[in-house]
């Protein structure tokens, strides 16, 4: 336990008077604490940051002109109880604070919902729309789908990057659906998003999609039974699939054909299924889309090779 942990509330209220001491201290708490990161953050430093920066109410990835204000008694409370709650209940900066950021985008998230941090908002924003990236001509994306929304943070990207497009998002969970709807609301969308509730493609009857947006629960059982607690306290069903990790991914393959355009693509997240998701479908062409943050984990297979496609039917046939 680092030395600032013995030392009594009072007298670390009465020291700590600027977020340059907040953000110190709880960097040694996080580092002491061993903590775990993966949503939003990877270290102590920048989960520190965020604490910091979102409780005072300050603008999210400016940091330096802050931190040698002088803060009020109720704004070192606030930090205070954060930094120990962060400690002692091991839950996700972005839960005690009911806020997480993606493409400098803000969406409210709680315990209904898992925390939004899919490489697939990087990639809508980092290259792969636009005249250069494989989507060239976003505005004539005229129907897309979010599979597995979770909080609506993929579709509400997606209303930012396809500006005429109408989208639709489907949730299995309804209490992660009442998140979704707060922050379709919140983000003024309700006109252009759809919340559906149901199993993957239920819900939808024969609609189809020039895109189809997914981040599906993808981690095997080993890994769900050895989660830390920050990772345990999110909906099970956000993270479970299945004994190998791939029990929805593979049927988002091998049903995604009937929903798309003919000149539709599926977009789908799996983490670090890759080997096995090739292996489950070595028929289908998968494009593997890299971010700053990961490698081989986002796929993109055109609707004329996923099964029941035209290039994937060939393929087939010459094989027979």
């Amino acid at each position: 336990m680092p030395p600032d942990a013995k030392a009594a509330p009072a007298e670390i209220l009465a020291s700590f008077d600027r977020p340059r001491d907040w953000l110190r201290y709880a960097v040694s708490r996080f580092n002491a604490a061993d903590l775990a990161y993966g949503h939003g953050v990877d270290n102590a430093f920048d989960e520190a940051a965020f604490i910091v920066l979102e409780a005072l109410h300050l603008p999210i990835d400016r940091l330096e002109p802050f931190l040698d204000a002088k803060l009020t008694l109720d704004e070192r409370e606030r930090l205070l109880d954060l930094i120990e709650r962060r400690v002692s209940e091991r839950k996700p900066a972005a839960y005690l604070l009911n806020r997480a950021y993606i493409q400098g985008e803000r969406f409210y998230v709680d315990e209904r919902t898992i925390v939004p941090r899919s490489f697939i908002g990087e990639l809508l924003f980092g290259g792969l729309v636009g005249e250069a990236g494989l989507i060239e001509r976003p505005e004539e994306v005229a129907r897309v789908l979010d599979l597995c929304a979770g909080g609506g943070s993929l579709a509400i990207l997606a209303a930012r990057v396809f500006p005429r497009a109408l989208i639709d998002a489907v949730e299995l969970s309804a209490d992660a659906l009442e998140v979704a709807r707060r922050n379709v609301e919140e983000h003024h969308l309700i006109k252009r998003i759809a919340l559906h509730q149901g199993d993957l493609f239920a819900p939808l009857g024969d609609r189809r999609y020039d895109l189809i947006l997914t981040n599906p629960p993808y981690v095997d059982a080993a890994a769900l039974a050895a989660f830390p607690p920050e990772f345990a306290c999110e909906p099970r069903l956000a993270h479970d699939g299945g004994e190998d990790g791939l029990a929805l991914v593979r049927r988002i393959v091998r049903e995604a054909r009937a929903h798309l355009t003919a000149h539709g693509a599926l977009i789908c997240e799996v983490g670090r299924g890759r080997a096995l998701v090739e292996a489950a479908f070595r028929d289908v062409a998968m494009l593997w889309l890299d971010t700053q943050e990961s490698e081989g984990e986002v796929f993109l297979a055109w609707a004329w090779d996923l099964p029941g496609g035209e290039r994937a039917r060939t393929r087939r046939a010459k094989k027979a």
